[in-house]
């Protein structure tokens, strides 16, 4: 409740807090044309990821949205353009079609309902990032990006066995410094 409050001030405080950290995650990570790059949709009290998309877009990304597949397993992700429509997916969130290109990120924006200085994030709950980094790593590097307000930064997440720590953060006020525990 105390992270949704802090959301919702936020996103009352700072009205172009969207493009600030649009602007932020390009100018830190600074992907180059055809990177595979993933985003969200936003829903609910998320930040904005609709700026980044098309900032990603407009530098020739290959981007892509998260598809959840199954209740409880790792995301697909489907490329995403200014033009792709989009269906409601599982869980009621905008997705592309089925049909859209498939696409493997190389650099995941994600969102967060709080994170910490460490890479812990939470998330909805669900654990789909979780599974699907998981998965990736398994197999190659992968970039993973948090991607909200600096509100919801709290000072230590506990993490579980299975959650998968960020590589970085952005937010409306700038790129957050990720440490490791040692």
């Amino acid at each position: 409740a105390q992270a949704q409050r802090a959301r919702a001030a936020a996103r009352a405080a700072v009205p172009h807090a969207a493009l600030q950290a649009a602007a932020h995650a390009i100018g830190a990570y600074r992907p180059e044309a055809e990177t595979h790059v993933s985003a969200y949709w936003s829903v609910g009290e998320e930040l904005d990821a609709r700026p980044l998309l098309d900032a990603l877009h407009a530098r020739g990304c290959r981007v892509a949205l998260p598809v959840v597949v199954e209740k409880g397993g790792v995301l697909a992700f489907r490329r995403w353009t200014p033009d792709t429509a989009l269906v409601c997916g599982v869980l009621n969130i905008p997705v592309p079609d089925w049909d859209a290109e498939p696409l493997l990120p190389v650099l995941l924006f994600v969102p967060v309902v709080a994170f910490d200085r460490f890479g812990a994030r939470l998330g909805q709950g669900g654990g789909y990032y979780d599974r699907t980094l998981a998965a990736i790593r398994a197999n190659r590097n992968v970039v993973a990006v948090g991607y909200g307000y600096a509100a919801q930064e709290l000072p230590e997440i506990p993490l579980g066995p299975h959650d998968q720590r960020l590589d970085g953060v952005v937010t409306e006020q700038g790129v957050v410094d990720i440490r490791r525990k040692a």
